[in-house]
């Protein structure tokens, strides 16, 4: 895997080992980052404050981080997966702007002095198929960390039908076995 747009276009990044992550492949991450870019419902990248919720290896945070983005907290729990995150913060030299959180993200809480919140793109990326993403995204919410006109970014199986009541979704697009669902809060 690598990146593939902004600063650190062509740079690899570090996977965890094994099957506990489903890494975001390189073509649904840039068709995913340019398709952020021209929505005129989403908000720009260039100084947004981002959260890659089930980091896995995190590069759903670290694209945007190459794309412009001012912060990114990494949430994730497997140790391998946040080993990898480090490394990868740490070769592209964003140890400052970045934060990594082992927490479950269903019971995420978030301390107001800990980050630079509220988060502009939430990307959530859940194990398929277990109802992970309305929990984590009433934390957030409850906590006052979802910015006005934020976009979410939430990963679930093609055959997934989640729950997204209380949410407007503006595109839905499927690559492979995944369907991604760009929505934001229901004004």
């Amino acid at each position: 895997m690598r990146i593939v747009g902004g600063k650190f276009r062509g740079r690899n990044i570090v996977t965890p080992s094994g099957k506990t992550t489903r890494p975001t492949s390189d073509q649904a991450r840039e068709s995913i980052f340019n398709i952020l870019k021209h929505a005129e419902w989403s908000p720009p990248m260039d100084g947004a404050v981002v959260i890659d919720i089930f980091a896995g290896s995190g590069a759903l945070g670290l694209e945007a981080m190459s794309r412009g983005a001012e912060f990114c907290l990494f949430v994730e729990t497997e140790p391998k997966a946040r080993a990898a995150i480090r490394e990868n913060t740490l070769n592209m030299g964003l140890g400052g702007s970045t934060r990594l959180h082992r927490r479950d993200a269903t019971k995420l809480r978030i301390e107001p002095n800990n980050l630079r919140g509220p988060f502009t793109h939430i990307f959530v990326d859940p194990p398929y198929n277990k109802s992970l993403a309305r929990p984590v995204l009433r934390k957030l919410g409850e906590q006052g960390l979802i910015a006005d006109g934020a976009v979410i970014i939430y990963e679930v199986a093609k055959d997934e039908e989640p729950n997204l009541r209380g949410y407007t979704v503006h595109d839905t697009r499927i690559w492979g076995a995944a369907k991604v669902v760009f929505m934001g809060l229901a004004q």
